[in-house]
């Protein structure tokens, strides 16, 4: 009987090891806002998502803002969902459908990657857009982490 029970502490030490490294793999230490290194806007969490949500179309500069998102497919979106819009994905996404049938905005544009979100803010002194922190580099500017 002693085997048995050794093979299944073992067995269940094995299984818990390796959840604990796929749980770690896949949790993003912290979402970066971006903008321009120009835009010398004020943003807060507030701000932020008003801008996400179409409700603010504009900078506290006055000009007007284009938002840009990572992909969907991007582990970064469920993590800006939540940490600053505080909604699913799918709550985000049928907020957006009603916007859009109803004619009264446009969602952010989706990029494929985090480069070409970076890319397009450094270029482009109207954008902001979000990004996993990590990738952050000195062509933009981080305005808030989450």
């Amino acid at each position: 009987m002693s085997y048995f029970f050794k093979k299944t502490n073992l067995l269940m030490l094995l299984i818990l090891s390796m959840i604990s490294l796929l749980t770690v793999n896949l949790a993003i230490a912290e979402v970066a806002v971006i903008v321009h290194p120009s835009n010398t806007s004020d943003f807060d969490q507030s701000i932020i998502k008003k801008m996400f949500l179409g409700k603010q179309k504009s900078f506290s500069n006055g000009r007007t803002a284009i938002m840009l998102s990572v992909s969907n497919t991007d582990p970064v979106m469920t993590e800006f969902n939540q940490k600053v819009m505080d909604k699913s994905n799918s709550q985000i996404k049928a907020y957006w459908s009603k916007i859009i049938f109803t004619g009264k905005g446009t969602p952010p544009q989706e990029m494929p990657s985090a480069s070409e979100v970076i890319s397009s803010v450094s270029t482009n002194p109207d954008s902001i857009g979000y990004i996993d922190a990590a990738a952050a580099t000195d062509a933009v500017r981080v305005v808030a982490t989450f």
